[in-house]
C-alpha cells in the first residue's frame, strides 16, 4: 500500500476472519490476525492498521495511520470505522492523527513527544521562512530532515538560509536528521526539552518554565 513504516518485517501476515477456518500446513511461518473483515488477496486498510497496532505496537500504528491519511489510502469514514474497532486505549491515537503530516519522520517525532503534553503545531507557514515541520509553543521550530531529500550542499544551504530568516523573526530552530530521530531519540528528546525547560519555546523567554 506504500505506507511509511518504521521497521522492516519480512514475515507473511495473514488476515483471517473471526469465523474463518485454519488449515494447518507443514513449515508454516505465517503471522495470523483473526481480525479480518472480508475476503480477497489483500486486507482492507482498516484491517491492516488494526493488525499493525496488534503486531507492531502503537508507535508503528500511529506512523502508518498518518501515512495512510496523507496518501489518501483511507478516508474520514474509514478513520471512523478504525476508531470504533481499536481498543479504547488506542482511540486517542486515532484522534491525534493528522491529514497533513508531511512524512513518517514528522509523525514519529510528534508521537514520541506526546507524553510531554507540549503544544505542537505542524506544517506551519511562516512569512519569509516558508512551511516548517513543527512549532512548539510560540517560537521553537523543530525540523525533521529525511535522508532522501536533505543530502547535498544545496539543501544544506537552503536550510541555513531558512534558519537565519527564522532567527530574524525571533524563532529558535532545532534540526534533526533521520538517524537522530529514529536511532538516537534520547539525545533528540533532551535537546528539545532543554529548550522548553529554559522557556525558549515561549515569547518573552528568559524565565525558567516547566515542560507542560
Amino acid at each position: 500500500m506504500g505506507l511509511w513504516v518504521l521497521s522492516d518485517d519480512d514475515r507473511l501476515h495473514v488476515s483471517m476472519a473471526p469465523t474463518g477456518r485454519l488449515r494447518e500446513h507443514h513449515g508454516c511461518a505465517c503471522v495470523l490476525h483473526w481480525t479480518g473483515g472480508g475476503h480477497g488477496p489483500v486486507a482492507s486498510i482498516v484491517d491492516v492498521l488494526r493488525q499493525v497496532l496488534a503486531c507492531a505496537g502503537p508507535e508503528e500504528f500511529f506512523v502508518c495511520l498518518e501515512s495512510a491519511m496523507r496518501l489518501k489510502r483511507i478516508d474520514a469514514a474509514g478513520v471512523a470505522r478504525l476508531r470504533a474497532r481499536v481498543p479504547a486505549w488506542a482511540r486517542p491515537l486515532v484522534d491525534d492523527a493528522r491529514w497533513d503530516a508531511d512524512s513518517g519522520l514528522e509523525s514519529l517525532l510528534r508521537f514520541r513527544l506526546r507524553p510531554y503534553r507540549l503544544r505542537i503545531r505542524s506544517q506551519v507557514m511562516i512569512p519569509t521562512v516558508g512551511r516548517v515541520d513543527h512549532v512548539i509553543g510560540d517560537r521553537l521550530i523543530i525540523e525533521a530532515d529525511g535522508h532522501d531529500n536533505h543530502d547535498g550542499e544545496s539543501e544544506r544551504h537552503r536550510d541555513l538560509v531558512r534558519d537565519a530568516a527564522a532567527a530574524a523573526l525571533g524563532f529558535d530552530t532545532l534540526r534533526f536528521d533521520y538517524a537522530q530521530i529514529v536511532h538516537d531519540w534520547p539525545s533528540v528528546r533532551e535537546a528539545i526539552l532543554a529548550k522548553v525547560d529554559a522557556g525558549l519555546h515561549l515569547c518573552g523567554a528568559g524565565r525558567r518554565r516547566s515542560r507542560t
